[in-house]
């Protein structure tokens, strides 16, 4: 759910812990040369990440995969080259391209006030409804104040992992904070105000923000094997299994657990890579949303705080970020990360290439190791988008 792992781990260091994961070879559809995306995803795998799996689509629609590692450390069984895993805040371009569809339709404007649409909601300890602005929500300058659930052990985990919490109950949580800015004089990443936009959703279209989902965007796309696991505490179908090494405790099996269900519109999709590929070709090729919508997604600032030193470069649009590419110009994506799973992906301008992938290791242990994730991910999305086809 969290946009990265590294803002939010803390100073203090632990011992890093060696898990054996073996390769696996790479697995291809269509006869192009794998070295480069295969040499990649074995880096991921090398810093400890259990398993790997990597998408390239190139402008003919012929996709690429290979994976890495294991997709169990117990049974050692393949990391399977169509597996479903929680995709995280990859959720929120989802969730963001519904709410610009509201828009394109009339019945919603980027200027509405959170008031106006949710009466009574956003309010006290200086948080004000009346001044935080739909387009405030989708593009991170609310100020409004994150307090979510975490787990700093595995006992903490293991304790916790079943809680059911409600986005309501959320937003309730951050209202008992005073806001971090006044809305739309900073930047700062913010989980809650996708919780409220899955809200306005329900608000205006009478229904459930996964089914808006699902039926705007999942179905019409084809898109199979993307759903919300509502209060399910697993990921039905065939996936790897997703570990997270913790500062304390080492690496433990964090698949089972109800994270998808509170993190809502802000991080609660199950995906693959595929289906990933096919939403953000679609999206940034204009076949979802109009023109002024997709211009207005697209229309970045740059980000702020701790982010801006990891992406160096980076703009937050409307539920879209973007990046420079080392070939020249910009990809745009967005990532996600939640226990066990972490997601990159990154498609071209003229959605004509896109690449996903899926780690299914979260390596939290210490700044540095989560940081040389972070990179090695990056490196393969910039390979990926400047290779020539």
């Amino acid at each position: 759910m969290r946009l990265t792992a590294v803002a939010a781990l803390t100073a203090a260091a632990s011992t890093m812990v060696a898990t054996a994961v073996p390769a696996s070879a790479a697995s291809v559809t269509g006869s192009r040369p794998t070295s480069t995306l295969q040499r990649d995803a074995d880096a991921i795998r090398d810093l400890g990440v259990t398993g790997v799996q990597a998408r390239v689509t190139g402008p003919d629609g012929r996709s690429t995969v290979v994976t890495s590692g294991v997709a169990d450390v117990r049974t050692k069984r393949p990391v399977p080259r169509d597996g479903r895993f929680r995709i995280a805040s990859v959720t929120k371009t989802f969730t963001a391209t519904a709410v610009l569809q509201l828009v394109g339709e009339g019945r919603l404007s980027l200027d509405d006030t959170v008031e106006h649409v949710l009466p009574g909601v956003v309010k006290g300890n200086g948080n004000d409804g009346r001044k935080i602005t739909i387009r405030h929500l989708l593009q991170h300058q609310s100020g409004l104040h994150d307090d979510l659930p975490g787990f700093t052990s595995p006992a903490d985990y293991y304790r916790k992992r079943f809680e059911r919490h409600t986005p309501e109950d959320l937003v309730a949580r951050a209202m008992k904070h005073r806001p971090d800015f006044a809305p739309g004089t900073k930047w700062a990443y913010c989980n809650t105000g996708y919780l409220l936009l899955g809200m306005v959703v329900q608000k205006i279209t009478g229904n459930p923000w996964h089914v808006q989902v699902r039926d705007r965007i999942l179905r019409p796309l084809g898109m199979k094997d993307t759903y919300y696991p509502g209060e399910a505490t697993g990921i039905r179908g065939p996936h790897a299994k997703g570990y997270h090494l913790f500062q304390t405790g080492g690496l433990i099996d964090a698949t089972e657990n109800r994270d998808g269900s509170w993190a809502g519109p802000a991080g609660g999709l199950i995906s693959t890579t595929a289906d990933l590929s096919r939403f953000f070709r679609a999206l940034d090729s204009g076949r979802i949303l109009r023109p002024a919508q997709l211009k207005e997604m697209r229309n970045g600032i740059p980000v702020q705080g701790e982010l801006a030193d990891i992406w160096p470069g980076a703009k937050d649009g409307l539920g879209l970020f973007s990046r420079p590419l080392s070939c020249g110009g910009r990809y745009y994506f967005h990532g996600g990360d939640i226990l066990g799973y972490k997601t990159r992906n990154g498609v071209t301008a003229d959605g004509r290439r896109s690449v996903v992938v899926s780690m299914s290791t979260m390596l939290e242990d210490t700044d540095k190791h989560a940081i040389q994730q972070e990179n090695a991910a990056a490196n393969l999305v910039d390979h990926a988008l400047c290779a020539k086809r």
